[in-house]
């Protein structure tokens, strides 16, 4: 296992069981099956896009 980059965080997070579960039936549907976290990021990245206010 690589060494975490240098221009990253560590942070903890609680979730509920049923999110848990959620994000692990999302994550069996890609065809790389990522890690928990990593399923996490693609989907903070896929909110933060969609919620990207328009540029002025």
């Amino acid at each position: 296992m690589a060494p975490p980059r240098k221009d990253t965080e560590a942070i903890n997070l609680r979730l509920s069981q049923a999110m848990i579960a959620a994000i692990d039936e999302r994550r069996r549907i890609e065809p790389d099956l990522p890690t928990r976290p990593e399923m996490i990021r693609r989907a903070l990245a896929q909110w933060l896009e969609m919620t990207d206010p328009p540029s002025s």
